[in-house]
């Protein structure tokens, strides 16, 4: 099953205005349902998102909250991560996750949208845990050029 992550462009605007402080804040990572229609260029904050996973069964809305965010950065290359996430004993079907921001406040028009896991299938949890396992790499790496 081919899983592929994009960053949300009002995301990378937020990081960059320090809307967003990844070592610092509590980012969170939400499941969804294909019900949701991913939309990379205008979606920003958390009130864009639908289809989130029914609470019980081991998720609980919101999602989890991420342990251990790291920045760092390396030959012209900086790289965001964290520890694994797992819920256990969930049950449900999730064809994304989120990654947001929750800092700013509780209420959703406010929390930004940071990026996207989309898992190419829908994926079953029946009872067991459900884990989401970061590349190697880290979650989101980007090249730093200088435009001439």
């Amino acid at each position: 099953m081919p899983v592929t992550a994009y960053l949300y462009g009002a995301g990378m605007k937020a990081l960059l205005n320090k809307e967003i402080d990844w070592d610092t804040d509590a980012i969170n990572v939400a499941l969804l349902t294909s019900a949701y229609t991913p939309v990379q260029n205008t979606h920003a904050y958390f009130s864009d998102i639908t289809g989130e996973l029914v609470t019980g069964g081991g998720y609980t809305a919101g999602g989890s909250t991420l342990a251990g965010g790291t920045t760092t950065h390396a030959a012209g290359t900086t790289t965001i991560n964290a520890d694994d996430l797992t819920w256990p004993a969930m049950t449900g079907t999730a064809h994304y996750a989120v990654v947001y921001d929750t800092t700013p406040g509780t209420v959703s028009a406010v929390q930004p949208l940071i990026a996207y896991i989309d898992f190419g299938a829908d994926v079953i949890a029946t009872g067991g845990n459900f884990t989401i396992t970061w590349d190697a790499a880290g979650i989101v790496q980007y090249a730093v050029t200088l435009a001439s």
